[in-house]
């Protein structure tokens, strides 16, 4: 059965959004290669408790700047996911090293091995920081994939972060249109929702200060949320579907801190929320009609939150 579906890597497999990427390429019958830096390490531990992990699921030592082991996890696989990417949570003191070299090399470590293994498609995980920072869209006027992040005002500004994935992303494109590799790039918004690894990952970061900081005034920021589990049914969508192409944004509801603050309180009364909330005004507005279109879909905005507070507290990071 599992034949049927052919093997597929994906890369960076310790991650937040790999984790229930595999977990659900597994329940879909799919082979694995799974690329993490140290297979025996505690943090991976959860991959093979998934089902059909036993059978289906392979680990590879890869370290995604050493061309040859990113080689040896692609060999035979008929698709890529390459999610691996440096998500700094606090600021980096090396930019450079730390987080744009891993993205961009990375990258195109990734794509020359799909291209010489010959696979049928590649899907990389790229962000919606590679498309809202650009100061020169029009103002008011939703934001769609041919919305690109301004390279040197992410500079200018210091979002490394930003500027990592725009250069990234736009390497690949002009990799894919150099090589002819089919390839399709999906840019998530803040992705939240219960977490499968034992560690904590950035994009998880800003929940849990809602819940335990307790802050005197916090911005009352307008929110683009996005459930980790509809992130990978998109990953795989966009993978499956023949028509797919080019880039699609990712993103399921926009939420105002405050609304946020106050449904959590409604079902989680105990915790430690802001106490007061300072307006800004939120100009950016990002639209998935694109991703839509190709079928996908997204759970109510409530569910996310809530199973990501029940994971956050079975995992210890809660009381």
């Amino acid at each position: 059965m599992a034949a049927e579906k052919g093997i597929v890597c994906v890369t960076g497999a310790g991650g937040f959004v790999a984790s229930w990427l595999i977990k659900h390429l597994l329940s879909k019958n799919y082979v694995v290669h799974a690329t993490v830096r140290q297979p025996g390490d505690p943090k991976y531990a959860h991959l093979s408790t998934f089902e059909k992990a036993s059978e289906n699921l392979r680990l590879f030592t890869a370290d995604i700047l050493d061309y040859s082991s990113v080689q040896s996890a692609v060999e035979g696989c008929i698709g890529v996911f390459h999610v691996a990417s440096p998500v700094p949570s606090t600021t980096v003191a090396n930019p450079e090293e730390e987080v744009i070299e891993p993205a961009v090399s990375g990258t195109c470590n990734v794509l020359k091995a799909s291209l010489e293994s010959k696979v049928k498609r590649v899907v990389f995980v790229s962000s919606a920081s590679a498309v809202v920072m650009n100061p020169t869209w029009p103002k008011d006027q939703v934001m769609d994939e041919n919305c690109w992040s301004d390279k040197e005002y992410c500079r200018a500004t210091k979002n490394w972060y930003c500027y990592a994935k725009t250069e990234a992303e736009s390497e690949a494109w002009e990799f894919a249109k150099r090589s002819g590799l089919d390839l399709v790039t999906v840019c998530p918004t803040l992705v939240w929702g219960p977490i499968l690894q034992p560690t904590l990952n950035a994009s998880t970061l800003p929940l849990l200060r809602l819940l335990k900081e307790g802050l005197e005034t916090v911005e009352n920021k307008l929110r683009m949320i996005v459930d980790v589990r509809d992130v990978a049914e998109a990953l795989i969508l966009t993978y499956e579907k023949p028509e797919a192409e080019g880039r699609y944004i990712c993103t399921a509801h926009e939420v105002k801190t405050k609304s946020l603050v106050e449904m959590l309180k409604s079902i989680y009364p105990n915790y430690n929320y802001p106490k007061n909330f300072t307006e800004v005004h939120d100009q950016i507005r990002l639209s998935s009609e694109k991703l839509r279109r190709l079928g996908w879909s997204c759970r109510p905005l409530k569910e996310t939150p809530v199973d990501s507070v029940e994971s956050y507290r079975k995992a210890g990071f809660l009381d």
